[in-house]
């Protein structure tokens, strides 16, 4: 699977803007407030306020991203919290079937794989927090370190191997 640089750039912009696209309906969805959209890092070049939601631009188109608010996300129901937090997985899923055989189809693969870990700030581990607070009725400080340290020494240790 020969690929250019410029379909490279292109796929993982729109895969990452797709995936945030999820997290970004299934949480208007679940009537979360969303206070931020946006695609890149570094400094901004491009801001507009629509809806209430603020859309970004930065320098470097390498990211995507969708901020919402929190607190409302944790007073909804698991099952709400886990469909805002799944959508963007799931979406990418959806991309790599359709899109089966191509390059676009997987990197949207491994996107959905790499999100399902649960690493810091990953989706799976965004995922394992919202369970562990649902099952013990409130957050809970050792388990959600134990749960992090150990997932990053996990991820390290698949790295080390690979």
């Amino acid at each position: 699977m020969e690929t250019s640089a410029l379909n490279l750039g292109l796929s993982l912009v729109s895969a990452l803007v797709l995936h945030e696209a999820g997290h970004f309906i299934a949480a208007r969805a679940c009537k979360i407030r969303v206070i931020e959209a946006g695609l890149g890092w570094g400094p901004l070049l491009f801001n507009l306020r629509f809806r209430e939601v603020d859309y970004q631009l930065r320098l470097l188109p390498l990211g995507a991203y969708v901020r919402m608010d929190m607190k409302g996300l944790q007073k909804r129901p698991l099952s709400q919290q886990l469909l805002v937090l799944l959508a963007g997985i799931g979406v990418n899923f959806a991309l790599s079937a359709i899109a089966w055989g191509s390059f676009f189809g997987t990197l949207n693969l491994i996107l959905a794989l790499g999100n399902l870990f649960p690493l810091y700030q990953q989706d799976g581990w965004k995922i394992g927090m919202v369970i562990f607070r649902s099952m013990f009725k409130r957050p809970s400080p050792i388990v959600e370190w134990s749960f992090t340290i150990s997932a990053g020494l996990v991820g390290l240790l698949l790295l080390a191997f690979i």
